[in-house]
C-alpha cells in the first residue's frame, strides 16, 4: 500500500513507478529546507535534479494530476498559425505557447496548466478557447525561446556597429519592429523558403511558403503595415520614401546561430507596398546529389556527363523547382583543388568555399552576358551561369563548352527535351547545340508525406490502370498500396513533411546529336531517349508514389 504524502505529483510519479516513496520522502525534505531559507523549491524539478525521474515523467505525472494531454514536442512540429496568435510579450509573461488546433479550441502549452488566470487572459487575447497541454518543461523553454523571440535575439550581420535590430530611438515603431523579428524567427525556425506580406482593404496578411505551398499565417491591423514594410526596407537598404516602383534589397541575420539570407523585393498594389521575402539559410546543410532523388541509373548517366572536361549541361524546370540546389549539389561534387570553378550568380544562394562566386550587378552593367566573357579571361575549368536569359548569354555559354570547359546552367523550359527547342528559339544554332550539349536535367519538387499520419489503403490492379495507364505495375501484382495525407501536429496538420525532387535526365548520345542537327520534333527525341533508357519525370514520381513516399495527389498537382 503506497503511504500518502501531501504531494499529488510525488503520490502520481510513485503509481507511475518512477520513483520510490522514500525517493519522495527525501526530495520533500530537500524542498522543506529550500523553503526554509528563503527559496521557492518546485518538486518536480528537486525530483529531476536528483536523478530520480526525467522532466517527461514529471510531465506525464502533471498532466494526469490536472487532466491535460502530455504532447512531446520534440515529436511534433509547432502549427504556426496556431503560435501566431500568441504575442512574443505574452509568450513570455505566461511562459506558454500555441501549439496547434483541436475541436476548434488552441492547444496551448503552459508551465503550469492550472494557471487560471493566465488561460483566461489567453483566452481573451486570442478569441479562443483555450485547452492547456502539459510539455516537459525544457521543451516549453526550447520552444518559446525558439518561435518567440524577442528582439534581442536576432542580429544583423552585414553592418558590426548595428548589432540589434531593435531601434529604441522611435517608440511609436516599436510594435513594427517586434512584428518584423516576429515575422524573421518564425519564418527561419519553420522552413520557410518565402514570406508575403500583402496589404488587403482592411488588413494585413502574412503567408508562408512551406514545402512549396502557400499558408496564411496571421493577420495584422492595417495601420502597421506602413511602419512594418518601413522598417523592413531600412534594413535592406532600401528608398523608404519611394513607394510608387519595385525594389529590391538584402539583409543579413543572424537566428538562433543560423546565420540567413534575406532577399526582399517590393511591389506597389492596390492598398499599399506588398513585400516578398525570400529566406536564404547560409547555415543549412548542402544535400548532395546522392540525396536529391534521382532514379539510379539517371543518376549514374549524370554523374558521367559531369565528369567530362567539357560541354554544356542544363538543369530545366519551373521557378521553385529545385534547380539551385541541384546546381549546388553538382558544383559540390566537381569541387576540387585542382580545377578553378567560376560562377555568375543573381542572387549568390549559397557561399561555398573553394568557389570564386560573381554576385551580377545589372545596374553596373554586370550582366550574364558581359560577366561570362570576363570569366573566359581568368582560365575556368568549370563555369556555372546561374540562368540563360537571352541569346547572347546562350550563345557565349555553349561556345564555352566547345571551346574547352564545362558550362552549367539553367532553363525554364517544360520537360529535358524542350530545352533543345528553347535554345533553337533564343538563336543558337541546332548543330552548336548538337555538338556543345552533354545532357539536359528536367525536374520538379514533389512533397514528402509525414510519416506520422500517413494513411494506407489498397487499389485493384485493374482500378488503378483505368485511373492511371502508365502506372508502373507488374503483371503478378493483383493489387498494390499506396498512400495518402492526413495531417497530425507534426506536419502542421497538412499531412506533408519536407519535399523530394521528381527528375527525368536527357543524356545526349550520337543518336541525339543527329536528331537535333535534322531539326526533328522534341516527341521524336523524347521518345528515342525513353527507349534508351530514360525515365520520365511522371514515371519517377510514379514510382515515388508506389514506394509510399508521396501520394498520388501530389503527383498530379506537380506533374500534369
Amino acid at each position: 500500500m503506497i503511504k500518502k504524502y501531501r504531494s499529488y505529483l510525488g503520490n502520481q510519479l510513485i503509481k507511475l513507478g518512477k520513483i520510490t516513496p522514500e525517493q519522495l520522502e527525501f526530495a520533500l525534505s530537500e524542498q522543506k529546507k529550500l523553503e526554509e531559507s528563503g527559496t521557492k523549491g518546485m518538486l518536480g524539478q528537486i525530483l529531476v535534479d536528483m536523478g530520480y525521474c526525467t522532466q517527461e515523467d514529471v510531465a506525464i505525472a502533471m498532466a494526469e494530476k490536472s487532466g491535460s494531454t502530455f504532447y512531446n514536442l520534440s515529436s511534433y512540429a509547432i502549427d504556426i498559425r496556431a503560435m501566431s496568435l500568441i504575442s512574443p510579450e505574452m509568450s513570455q509573461k505566461y511562459q506558454a505557447i500555441a501549439i496547434g488546433f483541436e475541436d476548434e479550441k488552441l492547444l496551448v502549452a503552459l508551465m503550469n496548466p492550472n494557471d487560471i488566470i493566465a488561460i483566461d487572459d489567453l483566452r481573451i487575447l486570442t478569441g479562443y478557447e483555450i485547452k492547456p497541454v502539459v510539455v516537459p518543461d525544457r521543451e516549453l523553454i526550447k520552444a518559446i525561446k525558439k518561435y518567440a523571440h524577442d528582439s534581442t535575439d536576432i542580429e544583423q550581420e552585414d553592418n558590426p556597429d548595428e548589432i540589434e535590430i531593435t531601434d529604441e530611438k522611435e517608440e511609436d515603431e516599436k510594435p513594427a519592429v517586434m512584428l518584423a523579428n516576429q515575422i524573421f524567427s518564425m519564418a527561419v525556425n519553420s522552413g520557410v523558403s518565402d514570406v508575403h506580406i500583402e496589404p488587403q482593404e482592411k488588413y494585413t496578411r502574412i503567408r508562408f511558403r512551406i514545402d512549396g505551398v502557400m499558408h496564411e499565417v496571421m493577420q495584422q491591423p492595417l495601420r502597421i503595415h506602413a511602419s512594418l514594410v518601413s522598417r523592413i526596407k531600412v534594413l535592406a537598404n532600401m528608398d523608404i520614401a519611394e513607394r510608387r516602383i519595385p525594389q529590391d534589397g538584402r539583409i543579413t541575420l543572424k537566428i538562433d546561430g543560423k546565420t540567413v539570407d534575406i532577399r526582399v523585393a517590393s511591389l506597389p498594389s492596390a492598398f499599399g507596398e506588398k513585400l516578398t521575402l525570400r529566406i536564404l539559410d547560409r547555415t543549412a546543410k548542402l544535400i548532395t546529389l546522392s540525396k536529391l532523388g534521382f532514379p539510379k541509373n539517371q543518376l549514374k548517366r549524370y554523374n558521367e556527363a559531369i565528369d567530362k572536361p567539357y560541354g554544356f549541361i542544363l538543369i530545366t524546370g519551373p521557378t521553385g523547382s529545385g534547380k539551385s540546389t541541384t546546381l549546388y549539389a553538382t558544383l559540390a561534387k566537381l569541387n576540387s583543388i585542382d580545377k578553378n570553378i567560376i560562377t555568375l550568380e543573381d542572387p549568390i544562394e549559397r557561399r561555398m568555399e573553394g568557389l570564386n562566386q560573381i554576385q551580377m550587378n545589372v545596374r553596373a552593367g554586370m550582366t550574364f552576358a558581359s560577366g561570362l566573357r570576363a570569366i573566359l579571361r581568368n582560365d575556368p575549368d568549370i563555369i556555372m551561369v546561374g540562368e540563360i536569359r537571352d541569346y547572347e548569354t546562350a550563345k557565349i555559354a555553349v561556345e564555352s563548352a566547345l571551346t574547352g570547359h564545362l558550362v552549367l546552367s539553367t532553363l525554364h523550359t517544360n520537360d529535358a527535351a524542350g530545352a533543345i527547342t528553347r535554345l533553337g528559339d533564343m538563336g543558337v544554332e541546332r548543330y552548336l547545340t548538337a555538338s556543345a550539349l552533354l545532357g539536359v536535367v528536367a525536374q520538379r519538387l514533389m512533397r514528402i508525406l509525414c510519416p506520422n499520419c500517413k494513411k494506407a489503403y489498397t487499389l485493384a490492379r485493374e482500378e488503378i490502370l483505368s485511373s492511371i495507364p502508365d502506372f508502373p505495375i507488374d503483371d503478378s501484382e493483383k493489387e498494390v498500396e499506396l498512400f495518402q495525407a492526413r495531417g497530425c501536429m507534426a506536419c502542421n496538420r497538412t499531412g506533408y513533411k519536407g519535399r523530394i525532387g521528381v527528375y527525368e535526365f536527357l543524356y545526349i548520345d550520337e543518336t541525339i546529336q543527329r536528331l537535333i542537327v535534322a531539326n526533328a520534333p522534341v516527341n521524336e527525341i523524347k521518345e528515342y531517349a525513353v527507349k534508351q533508357g530514360m525515365v520520365t519525370m511522371r514515371q519517377d514520381g510514379l514510382l515515388k508514389v508506389k514506394k509510399g513516399i508521396s501520394s498520388i495527389e501530389e503527383l498530379l498537382r506537380v506533374i500534369n
